[in-house]
């Protein structure tokens, strides 16, 4: 009897132990199930706007604050370059946009989630923010990318393009020489933007018609005495004129025009520059020719391969 009362006892606390697992286990269930929420509930979440956090981000940092802080930045940033102070970063973001692989607008989450990636490869905060270390950062690398060797071409080196690649068409044959490779490269760059029917250029056959201004070479070789003489003519000029070790000597730097006034770094004209179909072509396309920007400049493009 005493044995029949134990075995009793002890099947009833099984089964009770038994249907509070099951009791539990599914009112676990019915919580976390979605289609089980009521429709008052659905429709507030419904409401609520997501916010994806970014990866490895800075505690606080989300996609939603970098797409809100980069247009202000884009327009308001303050940095220097050349001993001047600058003004937003709006004249590289043609620039920008390619390093990051996005054709995605700044004040987008996207962007933010390119630069995310770009910052973290660059051993950088994650944050999406184009900060001015960002900035900076990339302007080292868009500088690291151009001519390093500028020792002076020799003649050999050197041919005299026709008068008809030149914005000047009366420019003398001694300022249109051009560094062999570098001329090579940038006829097979013109050849493509010609066939390219988007850019709308006159020309045909791979050569710019004389009626064209886009695309034609504004100053290509100069010398240390041509340099030096520009310095004492305009003491006062740009940064291409005060250079003292200018890419120029190499013979594979090329100005070109992409429109505004050739090579005036005023931000309103430079502005003009950058939105030109031209340029932005260029961005996209004139690495696969081996050549590479001077970011401030937008009109000059040096021949690197």
């Amino acid at each position: 009897m005493f044995f029949k009362e134990i075995r009793i006892n002890i099947t009833l606390l099984t089964v009770a132990v038994s249907f509070g697992i099951v009791f539990l286990d599914s009112t676990i269930g019915r919580a976390q199930s979605p289609t089980e929420s009521t429709s008052s509930e659905s429709d507030a979440k419904s409401r609520v706007k997501p916010t994806v956090l970014l990866p490895n981000t800075s505690p606080g940092i989300s996609l939603d604050s970098a797409m809100m802080r980069n247009p202000e930045l884009r327009d308001q940033l303050k940095w220097t370059f050349g001993a001047e102070e600058q003004h937003g970063w709006y004249l590289y973001t043609a620039l920008i946009k390619h390093l990051l692989n996005t054709e995605e607008s700044p004040a987008s989450q996207r962007f933010a989630s390119a630069l995310s990636q770009w910052q973290q490869n660059s051993n950088l905060a994650p944050t999406g923010v184009l900060d001015e270390d960002s900035l900076m950062a990339m302007v080292v690398q868009w500088q690291n990318a151009r001519i390093q060797n500028r020792e002076v071409a020799q003649p050999e080196e050197l041919l005299t393009a026709p008068v008809s690649d030149f914005f000047d068409p009366q420019r003398l044959d001694i300022l249109r020489q051009v560094q062999r490779e570098a001329y090579a490269a940038y006829k097979r760059l013109v050849a493509a933007a010609i066939a390219d029917p988007s850019l709308h250029l006159h020309g045909s056959r791979g050569t710019l018609a004389p009626d064209e201004k886009f695309l034609k070479i504004i100053s290509s070789f100069r010398s240390r005495e041509y340099q030096e003489e520009l310095r004492r003519k305009s003491p006062n000029a740009g940064r291409a004129g005060l250079a003292l070790n200018s890419p120029h000597f190499t013979g594979r730097a090329l100005d070109i025009y992409v429109g505004g006034d050739p090579v005036d770094t005023r931000d309103s004209n430079r502005a003009i520059q950058v939105q030109t179909p031209v340029y932005q072509w260029l961005v996209r396309n004139a690495e696969r020719f081996g050549f590479r920007p001077y970011f401030y400049e937008p009109w000059h493009w040096e021949y690197v391969k």
